[in-house]
């Protein structure tokens, strides 16, 4: 696990061996909090062993892989490196869970200019802490140094999850109907989504990301928009026990008008009331800086919805009951309707 074990011949060429050898010790703390009951006492072998859950009547693993995007390079710009894992983590956990599935473990891979022992494992311990926020285990993973192919400072994260699901329990969108509520859980901030537009609209490379903006509730811009992204794993499984969920979206790259359709079945659309978004003010800001059009806005960020769960309208109070008990900030956005056009905002 992470490890880059090579010829002493790879020293002159750029790779510092040792300290691929101490990034695995400093991580290693940070990985034992991720220790779950499918979990093996194998840390460091080739492969990452994990013991499948009994009481699945039909067991189905759930996979999901993604990155944080170029996010990485403001925790570059910041030279804060303990929360970008966490990204990594939601960004596969959260997608994993609109299938219904409970994560079990997680990989991650980390490919840098130069290995500094002390920078990875701040990495890792992001990942790991997003590991215990939904439940997974971390049970491999691999650092790979790069250089000439990139500077010594960067660096980018991607991971892998897998979950499991009983077949009958599979969110298929096959009991959508008309009338269904849509919920939104809220989202943390711009999560991991839309970062090339935000360094553009910001010239991020070149502003004070530690100006502190009125506009944030006094906080900075670097902090705002390195705010991580929000895993609502726990809080989903706590509802799936006691609500009938006919659909969940993760709100990632392409906004609401993308994912929210991918919940539903052919000739449903979603009519959400603008009124009751809670638009969090970063993205008023990024619009308003960028002189980004609403659609565009829409089409490329949450604005405040982490995810959207459709219900049947007379479970939507005891959904948000769960949802709020389980520290979501829920709330009624809009409904199913009869249409062809996906989402409609009004």
């Amino acid at each position: 696990m992470h490890n880059n074990s090579k010829s002493e011949a790879y020293a002159a060429a750029g790779v510092d061996i040792t300290a691929g050898y101490k990034s695995v010790e400093l991580m290693k703390q940070h990985i034992a909090r991720t220790k779950n009951a499918g979990c093996f006492d194998d840390l460091g072998g080739f492969g990452g062993c994990f013991g499948l859950p009994v009481g699945y009547e039909e067991p189905v693993l759930v996979s999901g892989t993604d990155g944080c995007g170029t996010k990485v390079k403001l925790a570059i710009l910041m030279d804060k490196h303990d929360t970008i894992g966490i990204d990594a983590v939601a960004m596969c956990v959260n997608d994993i869970i609109c299938c219904g599935a409970k994560p079990l473990f997680f990989l991650d891979y980390i490919a840098c200019g130069k290995n500094i022992p002390e920078k990875i494992a701040s990495i890792v311990s992001g990942v790991c802490e997003g590991c215990v926020q939904s439940g997974a285990a971390l049970i491999g993973g691999e650092t790979a140094e790069h250089p000439g192919m990139m500077p010594v400072e960067d660096y980018d994260l991607a991971g892998f999850a897998v979950g499991i699901v009983d077949k009958k329990k599979i969110l298929d969108n096959k009991s959508v109907n008309s009338g269904d509520v849509v919920i939104a859980l809220a989202s943390s901030g711009v999560h991991s989504n839309g970062f090339s537009l935000v360094r553009k609209v910001f010239d991020i490379e070149n502003c004070d990301l530690t100006a502190y903006k009125e506009e944030l509730g006094g906080k900075t811009l670097g902090e705002t928009l390195l705010t991580p992204t929000k895993i609502y794993v726990k809080s989903v499984l706590a509802l799936l026990e006691q609500v009938n969920v006919h659909a969940i979206s993760h709100i990632t790259g392409g906004g609401f008008y993308e994912n929210i359709p991918r919940s539903l079945p052919k000739g449903y659309s979603v009519k959400v009331d603008k009124s009751s978004l809670k638009i969090l003010p970063i993205f008023s800001l990024i619009q308003n800086v960028g002189g980004i059009s609403e659609r565009d806005m829409f089409n490329t960020y949450n604005m405040g919805v982490g995810t959207s769960i459709v219900v049947a309208k007379e479970d939507a109070p005891k959904a948000l009951e769960i949802l709020n008990a389980n520290g979501e900030d829920a709330y009624i956005i809009g409904s199913v309707i009869e249409s062809d056009e996906g989402v409609i905002i009004e």
